[in-house]
């Protein structure tokens, strides 16, 4: 091996960060999170499947506080990964590449991920 030197990668502490590389790192992660969530939704087919003592169990963990929380992460994660996931089909297509569209579109992402994830719970909670 030669000793020559050669310049490393540079890392995250050299970037600055932006809305479009905060996406992209939450886009893979929600989809870690949607891996968790099939998990999740495994195991409440196997407890309805289970009888209704196993089901029990489920829903009285699912309508704890933190349950609620999992829930809702979970709607988040699976909002933020669908509206990400049109952006990038407008990008298959060659649309939404200038600077300027890709700053909106993040925007565009955050805004109607939160509204479809509170959208979602109100109906499910009956307020709509």
């Amino acid at each position: 091996m030669s000793n020559t030197q050669r310049p490393t990668s540079p890392h995250l502490q050299v970037y600055s960060w932006s809305l479009e590389m905060a996406l992209s790192i939450f886009h893979r992660a929600t989809g870690v999170a949607l891996g968790g969530g099939a998990l999740l939704m495994a195991w409440w087919v196997v407890a309805i499947a289970s009888g209704p003592e196993a089901y029990a169990d489920f829903s009285m963990i699912m309508s704890s506080i933190i349950g609620k929380a999992v829930l809702f992460a979970f709607t988040y994660s699976l909002m933020l990964h669908l509206c990400n996931g049109i952006r990038h089909l407008f990008w298959d297509m060659g649309k939404g590449f200038d600077l300027k569209d890709t700053h909106r579109s993040s925007k565009i992402v955050i805004i109607s991920s939160i509204v479809l994830t509170l959208l979602s719970w109100m109906v499910g909670y009956g307020i709509i």
